[in-house]
């Protein structure tokens, strides 16, 4: 009885079986669809919007600023002050020398919440915009109200809020929040962020008006 050896194929042979294998695979992985790319820092920058607001302490105008349906990312720390002091610390600007105010920097959907509706829906609500360098019990110009735009189009809406706010007859007083172009945004330092969610029986002064 004659035995059939095995047939040895040269790597040339071979070399057609492997390309379509390859190419089998290739379409099959491309039929179950490829691993979704990561977002890329442009791509997430143009599907957001960012916003400056200063209003009192920034504890208590962050952890209502961060509850607002559509902001995604909230950052307390210091801006609109002078060039001199390019990175603040707490220390300097509680001296009132520095010229920048508590600021909180929020990330937003612009779907979800426009500026318009977040400077007057929420903003203009959560402290008092005309008390000139306080807010409660906190005095000084780091504890101004302000806006600080980032651009022209945000300048415009500011006003038009501020404008409306003012004619509503809401406050008695006239508002003195001021609107101006945004500068340098240094973080607080890490104790300051989400702070009242660290502490929830911390210090705030801010809660909204109806």
């Amino acid at each position: 009885m004659s035995s059939t050896r095995p047939v040895a194929l040269s790597p040339l042979r071979l070399l057609p079986m492997a390309l379509a294998l390859l190419v089998v695979s290739s379409a099959f992985t491309e039929a179950r669809g490829a691993p979704p790319a990561r977002t890329s820092n442009a791509v997430k920058e143009a599907l957001t919007e960012t916003a400056y607001l200063a209003g009192g302490c920034f504890w208590g105008m962050e952890d209502l600023l961060r509850k607002i349906p559509g902001v995604l990312e909230t950052e307390v720390g210091y801006t609109g002050g002078s060039k001199t002091f390019s990175h603040p610390t707490y220390s300097d600007v509680s001296t009132g020398k520095t010229g920048h105010a508590e600021a909180v920097r929020i990330v937003f959907d612009p779907k979800v919440l426009t500026y318009e509706t977040l400077l007057e829906k929420w903003f203009f609500r959560m402290h008092d915009p005309t008390t000139l360098n306080r807010q409660g019990n906190d005095v000084g110009t780091q504890y101004r109200s302000a806006i600080f735009y980032l651009s022209e189009e945000q300048r415009r809406v500011a006003e038009a809020v501020k404008a409306r706010v003012n004619k509503s007859g809401k406050w008695p007083r006239p508002v003195v929040t001021t609107i101006t172009a945004a500068g340098e945004f240094t973080p607080a330092e890490a104790y300051h962020q989400d702070y009242l969610v660290k502490n929830p029986n911390g210090y705030t002064c801010h809660y909204m008006r109806d």
